[in-house]
C-alpha cells in the first residue's frame, strides 16, 4: 500500500530507499518537490505534504542529520503510517549508529546500509496492527437493562422520585428514640481521687521540687528525634559541605557549558516567549506558531554545542529560518527579463492587484520610473474603471514622468505612455488592446493598473482571474501594507484562491511577487513581510519607502530579521 520509503542525508544523499510493487514511477520527483517546498523553506511545523496524487509523510533526525520520508496515494487513509515511520527511525539509528556518528559526509558514501529484512518486517507488523476489529454486535432489547424495568418504577411520583417497588411491609414503624444515659464522673486512671495520689514530685532540702526516680546531680539532657536514617543524614552532611566550596564555580559552569540533547520540554517556554515577541512585531498568529513548530522539529535531538545555551541555540535557529523564509526560493530580475522580451520583440507584462487604498497607482508609477531610469519605454493600462478619478490620477503620473524624462532627450517619443478606454468597460478587454497597442508601439514593458477589491467580493475577484487567464501576464504582482497583521494572510489566501478557482487551465497561474508598501511607517514592526512571504512562497520584490518617484527598495532579509528580533 506504500508506493515508497526513502531515508536520505540533509545533503542529499540517499542511504537506502524502498519502492512498492507495482510502482513504476521514481520517487525523484515527489522527494524533489518536498525538500525545495518545505525543508528549504522552513516549512516543517507539518509533518506531511502533498504533491500531486501522492501524499507524503516525513521525519528529521537532527542528531545524525537524516530525512525519512513515506509516500502513498492521498485517496488512501493510513493511520499506521505516524507510528511506522517512528518506528522505522528507531531501528535504522540503533542499527547504524556507530556508521552514522562518524564524522564527515564520507561516511553515507563509504558505509552500506541493509535494511530490507528490517523494514518489512516493521511493515507487516504495521499493516497487522491497523486491521479493522470486529465491531461488538449490538445488544437486543431482552438482553438490555431497559426491558428489567417495570412500569411502575419508570412512574414519578408528586415529589418527583420515582415510585419504588414495596417489597416489605407497606407501613415500617420507626424504632422509639431512647433516652440518653446520664453522665458518669470521669475517673482518672492513674489512681485515686484526691489531689494528694496525684502528686509525684518530692522536696528536696533547700525547699526546690524534683520528679520522682530522676538524678537530681545533673539535669537530663533534651531527647532528639530522627526522622531520617543515620545513612541519609551523613549524605545529606556530605553534599552539603561539598556545595559550599565548589557550588559558585559549577553552578556558572552548567549554564553556560551545553553538553544535553535539545528536547521539546527543554525548548517549549523558550519558544512561547519567541511566539509572542513575533506576534507582537505584527506577525500573523497562525505563521508565528508555524515558525515556532518548525524550529522545535528542527532542532529536536541536537546536541548543543560548548558554551551555548538552550535560548541563544533556539534564537540562532529562529534567526536563521527568517532569513531562508524571506529570501526567493525563485529570483526575480524584472531588468533581465526585459531585455529577454525585447529581444524576442515582445513588451514584458506586469500585472498589480490588491485590495483598496493600498497604493496600487503610486507604487505602479513608481516602478515605471525605475524602468525609465534604466532605459526602457513604459506604456502603462488603465484598467481600473471603477474608482471614480483612477485614470486622471495615471493621467497626472503620466505627465509628471515625462516632464522629468522629455521627449527631447528621447528622440522626441515619450517614454511613457497611457493607454485608457475610460470607465465602465471590460477590464480584461481593456489589457489586451493595450498589450497588442505596447507590441505595434514598440513598447519594453506594459504595467497593468487594475482596480482595488476586497478579498471577499466575488464578481471582481472572478473579473481579476478573467484578466489574468485571458492575457497571461510575465509577472503578477500583489500590492500589499506594510501595516496589516493577520489580514495579510486571509487576503493572500483567498487571493490566489480566486485566481485559481476561475482560470481555465490545469497549471493556474497565482501571485509571483508583492510588493509591500508604506514600509516607512512601521518602525521595527515589519511581521507583515514574514507573513506575506510565508503564506505565498513568493519574494517580496519592491519595498516603497516614501511619497516620492524614488522611494523603492529591494528587501535587504538579514535587515528586516534583525528589526524583527529586536527587543
Amino acid at each position: 500500500m506504500l508506493d515508497f520509503f526513502a531515508i536520505f542525508s540533509k545533503g542529499g544523499i540517499v542511504l537506502w530507499c524502498f519502492q512498492g510493487a507495482g510502482v513504476s514511477e521514481s520517487f525523484a520527483g515527489p522527494v524533489n518537490a518536498l525538500i525545495r517546498s518545505v525543508i528549504l523553506q522552513e516549512r516543517t511545523g507539518n509533518s506531511s505534504f502533498t504533491h500531486n496524487a501522492l501524499s507524503l509523510k516525513y521525519k528529521l533526525d537532527n542528531e545524525f542529520e537524516l530525512v525519512f520520508v513515506v509516500g502513498f496515494q492521498k485517496i488512501l487513509t493510513l493511520t499506521y503510517v505516524d507510528k511506522f515511520i517512528d518506528d522505522v527511525q528507531l531501528h535504522f539509528r540503533d542499527r547504524y549508529k556507530n556508521e552514522l556518528g562518524q564524522k564527515g559526509a564520507l561516511k553515507f558514501l563509504v558505509n552500506h546500509f541493509e535494511f530490507e529484512d528490517d523494514f518489512s518486517r516493521l511493515l507487516r507488523e504495521a499493516e497487522g496492527g491497523s486491521i479493522a476489529r470486529p465491531q461488538k454486535p449490538m445488544r437486543t432489547y431482552n438482553e438490555s437493562q431497559k426491558s428489567q424495568k417495570t412500569v411502575k418504577s419508570m412512574i414519578e411520583t408528586k415529589g418527583g422520585d420515582k415510585g419504588k417497588e414495596q417489597t416489605g411491609k407497606k407501613n415500617k414503624q420507626s424504632p422509639k428514640p431512647q433516652k440518653p444515659k446520664k453522665k458518669e464522673n470521669r475517673v482518672w486512671e492513674m489512681g485515686g481521687t484526691s489531689s494528694k495520689d496525684l502528686d509525684y514530685s518530692e522536696t528536696n532540702s533547700n525547699g526546690s521540687y524534683s520528679s520522682q526516680g530522676q538524678d537530681n546531680e545533673a539535669p537530663a539532657e533534651p531527647v532528639r528525634i530522627n526522622f531520617y536514617p543515620e545513612n541519609i543524614i551523613k549524605s545529606f552532611n556530605k553534599k552539603k559541605n561539598c556545595r559550599k566550596g565548589f557550588g559558585g564555580m559549577f553552578g556558572m559552569l552548567k549554564g553556560l557549558v551545553g553538553s544535553k540533547t535539545l528536547t521539546q520540554q527543554d525548548m517549549e517556554p523558550i519558544l512561547e516567549k519567541m511566539k509572542d515577541h513575533l506576534i507582537a512585531k505584527n506577525v500573523a498568529a497562525d505563521i508565528a506558531s508555524q515558525l515556532c513548530d518548525s524550529v522545535a522539529k528542527k532542532l529536536e535531538g541536537k546536541v548543543m554545542g560548548t558554551f551555548t545555551t538552550v535560548a541563544s541555540t533556539v534564537k540562532q535557529a529562529l534567526q536563521e529560518s527568517l532569513v531562508q523564509i524571506l529570501q526567493p526560493k525563485r529570483r526575480v530580475d524584472i531588468l533581465r527579463d526585459v531585455l529577454e522580451a525585447r529581444a524576442q520583440r515582445k513588451p514584458f507584462v506586469i500585472t498589480f492587484c490588491g485590495v483598496n487604498g493600498v497604493g496600487k497607482s503610486t507604487n505602479l508609477a513608481k516602478i515605471s520610473y525605475w524602468l525609465i531610469e534604466n532605459g526602457f519605454t513604459v506604456l502603462i493600462a488603465a484598467c481600473d474603471t471603477f474608482r471614480a478619478g483612477a485614470v486622471e490620477q495615471l493621467r497626472t503620473h503620466q505627465r509628471r514622468l515625462n516632464s522629468l524624462h522629455p521627449p527631447e532627450q528621447h528622440g522626441g517619443h515619450p517614454v511613457v505612455q497611457l493607454f485608457e478606454k475610460g470607465y465602465g468597460k471590460d477590464a480584461a478587454g481593456i489589457a489586451m488592446e493595450a498589450i497588442a497597442y505596447a507590441r505595434n508601439q514598440c513598447f519594453d514593458v506594459v504595467l497593468v493598473d487594475t482596480a482595488g477589491r476586497m478579498q471577499d467580493n466575488a464578481p471582481l475577484m472572478t473579473a481579476l482571474a478573467k484578466l489574468i487567464a485571458v492575457n497571461t501576464p510575465d509577472l503578477v504582482l500583489f500590492v500589499g501594507e506594510a501595516l496589516v497583521g493577520n489580514e495579510a494572510v486571509d487576503q493572500l489566501v483567498k487571493f490566489n484562491q480566486a485566481l485559481a478557482d476561475h482560470s481555465m487551465s490545469d497549471h493556474p497561474r497565482l501571485i509571483d511577487g508583492i510588493v509591500l508598501t508604506k514600509f516607512d511607517t512601521i518602525d521595527d514592526k515589519v511581521g507583515a513581510a514574514i507573513s506575506m512571504t510565508y503564506i505565498t512562497g513568493q519574494p517580496i520584490v519592491f519595498v516603497g519607502t516614501g511619497q516620492t518617484y524614488s522611494d523603492l527598495r529591494s528587501l535587504n532579509a538579514r535587515a528586516v530579521v534583525n528589526a524583527l528580533m529586536k527587543a
